[in-house]
This record gives structure tokens, C-alpha cells and sequence, in this order.
């Protein structure tokens, strides 16, 4: 017979969370890629989250110290990568996740842009592709950073319209500038640099810039797996599937690679930690917290049981699984809260954690108030709670 399995159950879940993801502020960040490095990476569809994630993460630093690291250090990229989604990584770990992730994506992207450019019949292929990315590589040498719409007009390449699904229910016409702009991102030959507005907004300049290095595709998949695990194990191979949007050969690939110890939760699930990672985990100090839509502590687990009770999932996500902006009470998601056009920063409890929490989540919304100021958050993947809680 096999010896038990060392156990880590929920509570001790709740406490890696918040040790681990820095949100304890005891154990929060001094660096932006230090912060997002804690979670592997900080989603960014929507731009205010990577601001707001970071900020629940750090110690100090206003959304200043976050626009120096994405535009003047450069120590935190934007990369579209895990489950064709834009996430924020640091510049340590972007070749990881480009040869892991992203240059697939750009190999699928390039196929289906010249496959688009075929059908449409006007003489359009690879080599004109090619020489349209030259010249909107050279617009940007010689212009510097410049939106989709100056690149447009810079470039008359970029200003060609293509015909879709030609002679078929859903034809349409678009133009190849934004098509052609995000394959040269995916395949990193240029980055979003500062917006035309303000931290809030995705109208992003472009520069041209390098290539990551090439990493072997197993061992970038392998390194990322084994951060993924050291963020948010225990967890397991549908989690890490669904997370990263691999292949489940791949994942379990990556997986092996790493090696990770086995674990029991409360459930008696069987889970996952990083090699030797199995024993508890000390509690931090009572913590509260405001988390942004889409940020890595409730969107790092296809299963999210642990932190999350299933009756408050339909008031925090949208129809398509995205979570909204949620309050957390030592570990676990007790409630969302929302910014009204005034400036207000409003909140409602689903479960009642006590007058404790209570009182900890009150002055954390007041901290969140003071670092946004006169910023206006509408989040991008709107949800039920956070739309009551706006009117």
C-alpha cells in the first residue's frame, strides 16, 4: 500500500494566496515585475487591470511607477500569450513566454492573415505581406511611436482593404492595418508603448523593437509551468491546461519536466505543488483586498472552489467566464465592488465575513480611492454586480 499523501487543505490554500500573490501586506512587492512575477503574469485586455493588479501588489507607487516600468524601463511587457489573451510579463521571464506560447500564436496568426489576403483575389500574398510589415517597421524607425492610425496614414500599404468570406452571408470588408500590426506584435518585432490617453486607455503607440531571444519550446513551457505551479499550487493538470491554453500533451509535458509532488485536498482531490512544496503554509496577517477584473488570483484556476463559492459566481462573472472586480477577506472572494462615474469607490458584500473584515475592507477602498484620484475605471467585461453597484 502507498503512504497518504500529505494533505493542504482550503484554509491553507487561502493562505499561500495571499502570501504568494502579495497580496498580505506584509508580504507585498517593491518592484512592478517583482509584483507581476509573483503571479506570473498580470492580465492586460483591459488596460486599467494591469495598473490595479499591480497596485493591490506593491508597496508604494502611484500609476507613475507602473508607466515607468511598461514604457521607460521596459522591465514589464505586454505580450498576447496564454489563451490568446494579452497578459503583462516582466522582461525576465518574456522569452519563456514567447517561445512557450506567443510565437505559436504569431505562426497560426501569419497563416491565416495570408490566407485571407489569397482569398480575397486582389493579388495579395506572403510577399506582400512581407514588404507591408517592412515599410510599417520603417514608418515607425523613422517617425517614432505612432498609433495604428499614424502608421495608416504613414503607410499606404496599411490603408488596403480586404474582403471576407467573399460571396457568402457573412461578407465583410476591413482593412489589414490592425491585422498586420498585431502579427508584428505576436511575433515581437514591435510593442505597445504609452497610449494616446491616459493609463486607463488601450489607444497604444507602437515602437519597433527586437525579437525575444529563442528559448527551446519544451524548456520555456517547463519554466513557465514550474512558476505556475510555485503561484498557484496546489492545483492540477486541467488547471495548468486551462491557464495557459496548451495542448494537454503539452502541459503534461511541461509538467513532467518540473516534477511536482502530489498532494490531498480538502476533497480528496488529488493535486499538485512544486517539487518538495508540500508543507503548510505559515497565515499571514489578516489582509484585505480590491482586485480589478480579470486579475490573476481569481482567474489563475479553471477550478476556483476554494476561493470562490459557487452561489456568488453569477453576480461576479460575465456570460463568457470572466470575473469582475471582486473583494477578498483573507483568501477567499467575499464580495465585488465597482467605481461610480463621480469617483466613488462602492462595495457589497455576498457572504458576511464579519465586522473585522468589514472595517479592513473599508479602509482598503479607501486606499484604492485615494491611488485611482481622479482616474475613471470602467472595466472592460462588465458583470451583474458590478453594473447594480454603478447605478
Amino acid at each position: 500500500m502507498s503512504p497518504s499523501l500529505p494533505r493542504i487543505s482550503t484554509i491553507e490554500r487561502r493562505h499561500r494566496l495571499g502570501r504568494r500573490h502579495r497580496l498580505a501586506p506584509s508580504t507585498r512587492a517593491a518592484t512592478v515585475p517583482e509584483a507581476a512575477d509573483a503571479v506570473v503574469a498580470l492580465h492586460a485586455t483591459d488596460a486599467a487591470t494591469v495598473f490595479l493588479s499591480a497596485r493591490a501588489r506593491l508597496t508604494e507607487g502611484g500609476p507613475g511607477a507602473i508607466e515607468r516600468a511598461l514604457y521607460e524601463d521596459v522591465s514589464l511587457v505586454r505580450l498576447l500569450s496564454m489563451r490568446n489573451t494579452l497578459f503583462a510579463v516582466s522582461t525576465d521571464l518574456a522569452p519563456y513566454v514567447d517561445s512557450s506560447t506567443a510565437r505559436g500564436i504569431a505562426v497560426k496568426e501569419r497563416r491565416t492573415l495570408i490566407k485571407r489576403l489569397e482569398e480575397d483575389g486582389q493579388g495579395l500574398d506572403a510577399d506582400w505581406l512581407a514588404q507591408a510589415e517592412a515599410a510599417a517597421l520603417d514608418a515607425l524607425d523613422s517617425r517614432g511611436p505612432s498609433t495604428g492610425s499614424e502608421l495608416s496614414a504613414a503607410v499606404p500599404a496599411l490603408r488596403q482593404k480586404i474582403t471576407l468570406f467573399r460571396g457568402k452571408k457573412n461578407e465583410t470588408q476591413t482593412g489589414v492595418a490592425s491585422r498586420v500590426i498585431r502579427l508584428l506584435a505576436a511575433e515581437g518585432r514591435i510593442r505597445r508603448d504609452r497610449p494616446r490617453g491616459s493609463w486607463t486607455s488601450s489607444q497604444y503607440r507602437w515602437v519597433h523593437t527586437d525579437p525575444w531571444p529563442a528559448v527551446p519550446a519544451a524548456e520555456a513551457r517547463a519554466e513557465i509551468a514550474r512558476r505556475w505551479l510555485h503561484a498557484y499550487g496546489p492545483a492540477t493538470e486541467a488547471d495548468l491546461k486551462w491557464w495557459t491554453g496548451w495542448t494537454l500533451t503539452d502541459a503534461r509535458k511541461a509538467l513532467a519536466a518540473v516534477g511536482p509532488d502530489q498532494v490531498r485536498l480538502d476533497d480528496g482531490t488529488t493535486a499538485l505543488v512544486s517539487p518538495g512544496d508540500t508543507a503548510a503554509e505559515p497565515a499571514p496577517e489578516p489582509w484585505a483586498a480590491l482586485l480589478p477584473g480579470l486579475d490573476p488570483s481569481g482567474m489563475g484556476w479553471a477550478d476556483r472552489g476554494f476561493h470562490l463559492d459557487p452561489a456568488h459566481k453569477p453576480a461576479l462573472f460575465d456570460h463568457a467566464g470572466n470575473i469582475g472586480p471582486t473583494v477578498w477577506w483573507n483568501g477567499e472572494i467575499v464580495g465585488g465592488w465597482a467605481q461610480r462615474p463621480d469617483g466613488e469607490i462602492v462595495w457589497r458584500m455576498l457572504s458576511s465575513p464579519g465586522r473585522t473584515a468589514e472595517k479592513a475592507i473599508t479602509a482598503e477602498a479607501a486606499r484604492l480611492a485615494e491611488w485611482v484620484g481622479h482616474a475613471r475605471i470602467t472595466p472592460r467585461f462588465r458583470t451583474p454586480l458590478e453594473r447594480e453597484l454603478v447605478a
